[in-house]
């Protein structure tokens, strides 16, 4: 599968997945820094050397503009930052301007999909009344940040600066933000709102990037505790057995379901601990820590001690898979995710146990001749793999695995922050700009 998206591990060919339109080499761009971080030099020149020659964006191609920004931009940026090879940091400089014209919206919320030769955007045709969705264009910003940065072209920051303007203009039900905005009329679709799919990454850039400002951006942080707060008086809640979930709301109603997404949020509560207001350190820490035990408990009551897509709270059952077509595992990485951060900021030996539980569980039903596949049922007996091995598996799942049993100053918080692809790009400390300028 070499240069082409992704891998198809039993068939050993390749699989392009429409949401990179006919833009090659999702894998490669996407390991680049886990090659890097876990010091396979060979590889990682190997990879260079394609991305020199064969990565091409004069494409004739419809892509998704939040899945190209967060594996391709994000996986260009980091390569550049660790290895400081000029060639990344061009190519994530060239992607990004023909990202661009996403934005031209009457509001300048980007459309999802863009054709990024014609620059002719749309929205997916499922999407409440043509909305964008919140976790995608909300998931722009780190990555578009440093894109200007890099560049010296303020408009990449302009452009993700205005979508927090047009969110700090609306109303937001009962203090929470739904899944779905109109790019037209800058009003609010459906009022679905989920820390899951849809929504997930929002959140976590509002506080990444508060944290990338080297805590300088007192809207993100603003915006991420007060979002927080909302999620916690009508999104979190306990079940029965004693396990804290985050159930979805629609329009007033929840609906007891967390999906695996759903999971990084363990992680999050933990990394903005620290700058929890009204001494809630503690508190973010615990809400960390019940997040992590239950996605823990997802893996665990099932056959393969992989975790559903999603999981239930009702009907007698709790924190398991109750349909079908939710019992499958894609080799997703956020509960791992969770773990690392868990075990960064408490240091307790059972997010390595459940991480060591996770790789046994991977190894035996994942594994298979040609790399690794997801799994369509992880309650049966056998294994029914999907033959996809997705970019993110090399991306995310094995980077955290590698950093939950790596020592505290591989990649350290104080200087990284990670994108949502656990890109990791550095914070942007206050002195960085002048810096530069006594450079040129």
């Amino acid at each position: 599968a070499w240069g082409l998206n992704e891998l198809k591990p039993i068939s050993k060919q390749g699989h392009s997945s429409n949401l990179f339109g006919n833009i090659q080499g999702a894998t490669i761009v996407d390991a680049l820094d886990t090659l890097y971080i876990m010091e396979m030099k060979e590889e990682f020149k190997e990879a260079k050397e394609w991305v020199e020659k064969n990565l091409d964006f004069n494409v004739n191609a419809e892509i998704s503009v939040f899945e190209v920004n967060i594996r391709f931009v994000g996986g260009l940026l980091s390569a550049y930052y660790l290895s400081g090879d000029e060639v990344f940091r061009k190519k994530a400089v060239e992607l990004g301007e023909k990202l661009l014209p996403a934005f031209n919206t009457p509001t300048g919320i980007p459309w999802a999909l863009l054709n990024i030769k014609s620059g002719i955007g749309r929205n997916w045709p499922w999407a409440s009344g043509g909305s964008s969705i919140l976790a995608e264009f909300g998931t722009l910003h780190l990555e578009f940040v440093h894109l200007s940065h890099l560049s010296g072209n303020p408009v990449f920051a302009e452009k993700v600066m205005n979508i927090r303007k047009v969110l700090n203009r609306l109303d937001k039900p009962e203090g929470l933000y739904p899944n779905y905005l109109n790019p037209s009329s800058g009003q609010w679709g459906q009022h679905h709102v989920s820390i899951g799919g849809l929504g997930d990454s929002f959140y976590e850039y509002l506080l990444k990037a508060w944290l990338m400002s080297d805590k300088t951006d007192e809207d993100g942080k603003k915006m991420y505790y007060d979002a927080v707060q909302a999620i916690e008086a009508h999104l979190i809640r306990k079940s029965g057995g004693g396990l804290t979930y985050i159930a979805e709301w629609k329009g007033g109603l929840l609906e007891h379901k967390m999906g695996h997404l759903t999971c990084f949020a363990g992680g999050m509560f933990a990394l903005g601990a620290d700058g929890a207001p009204n001494d809630k350190t503690g508190h973010h820490i615990e809400l960390g820590a019940e997040i992590a035990r239950t996605c823990h408990e997802s893996y665990d009551r099932t056959r393969m001690k992989l975790g559903p897509e999603a999981f239930r709270f009702d009907g007698g059952v709790e924190a398991i898979a109750t349909r079908q077509n939710e019992k499958y595992y894609i080799l997703r990485p956020e509960v791992i995710e969770t773990y690392m951060y868990m075990w960064r900021l408490t240091h307790d030996p059972k997010y390595r146990q459940w991480g060591w539980e996770a790789v046994e569980a991977l190894e035996k039903h994942c594994r298979v001749d040609g790399g690794y596949s997801g799994i369509r049922d992880v309650y049966n007996n056998h294994e029914s793999h999907d033959d996809v091995q997705q970019s993110f598996f090399l991306s995310e799942t094995l980077k955290y695995l590698y950093l939950l049993f790596s020592e505290d100053d591989l990649l350290p918080f104080e200087h990284w922050v990670f994108n949502t692809e656990a890109h990791p790009l550095p914070i942007l400390h206050k002195d960085d700009g002048n810096k530069e300028e006594n450079q040129k």
